[in-house]
């Protein structure tokens, strides 16, 4: 696989239960969705996917529909955990994935030079890209610029950052200074467009789980330079974009696609459904959208 395949629209895939059970038959058909909607890539098994709440083998499972419906569009799986064991293990239940999004270790709260190992031995453990993912708002902590550079030049097969952090100066410092082949993602939707006119590659993204072919155009007009039409195209989205976050994610997504009747509104505790006032909120916003 080409390592430009993975720019444009990524879709960080949610998980539908049913009770308690994957709901397998939904998911492939979200997937479907996405692919007709023209999605660039897909990413299941993230932070959007309720992952740290699957068994084994509903990865290995969410993993399988999703390469059996992908039509050829790319597959990311995500691999992190807070060891590198964890993390290896996991890389080897999904090795049929075409690539791995690796987020920092969450909990331990490594140094600079701790992040840099740890990722180069995750990357020495695969031919396989790897796309690194920094959301300190989860983890507590930042992966610095300077580091993830190093770490674009000296490894061959990492290829990309999903940067969530929501600091622009530290985006802007490794589109500025990242080698060629390499490539930032934006993490959060409503930093797309800024972050895409600095030279970002793409958006690894939540809205696109609700409304996959306005953010397919929305990505288009930016990589096309129609950055005027993208920008009221922002602005029309960008309701969606903050109701999504209103709530812990997925909690107002899964409660959105309920709402369109894609899937049921159930969730793994600790996560539970959306408040009254979201679901309100989401019906408003989706109500002006479509």
């Amino acid at each position: 696989m080409e390592n430009n395949q993975i720019k444009g629209l990524g879709t960080a895939l949610l998980t539908p239960f049913k009770g308690e059970e994957v709901d397998y038959e939904a998911f492939a058909a979200t997937v479907d969705w996405q692919i007709t909607t023209g999605v660039d890539f897909l990413v299941p098994l993230g932070t959007t996917g309720e992952t740290p709440t699957l068994t084994e083998s509903e990865k290995l499972q969410v993993l399988e529909v999703t390469l059996q419906h992908a039509a050829g569009r790319p597959v990311v799986a995500g691999v992190g955990s807070n060891s590198l064991r964890g993390t290896l293990e996991n890389m080897r239940l999904l090795q049929d994935a075409d690539a791995f999004l690796v987020v920092v270790p969450f909990y331990n709260k490594p140094p600079q030079r701790g992040m840099y190992e740890y990722f180069k031995a995750v990357a020495a453990a695969t031919p396989k890209p790897i796309i690194l993912y920094n959301v300190p708002g989860r983890t507590g902590s930042n992966i610095e610029p300077d580091t993830v550079l190093a770490l674009a030049r000296d490894v061959d097969n990492i290829i990309g950052i999903k940067e969530a952090s929501g600091k622009f100066e530290q985006a802007k410092a490794i589109l500025d200074g990242m080698p060629e082949g390499f490539t930032l993602l934006s993490g959060n939707d409503e930093d797309t467009l800024r972050l895409m006119e600095a030279g970002a590659g793409g958006v690894i993204s939540v809205a696109s789980n609700v409304f996959p072919s306005a953010m397919v155009d929305f990505v288009r007009a930016m990589q096309q330079g129609r950055f005027q039409e993208a920008r009221q195209m922002h602005e029309r989205l960008l309701p969606l974009f903050k109701a999504l976050f209103v709530e812990p994610n997925p909690i107002p997504a899964k409660a959105a696609m309920a709402q369109l009747g894609l899937m049921e509104n159930s969730l793994r505790l600790p996560l539970v459904p959306a408040a009254e006032a979201t679901e309100q909120l989401l019906k408003q916003t989706l109500q002006q959208l479509f």
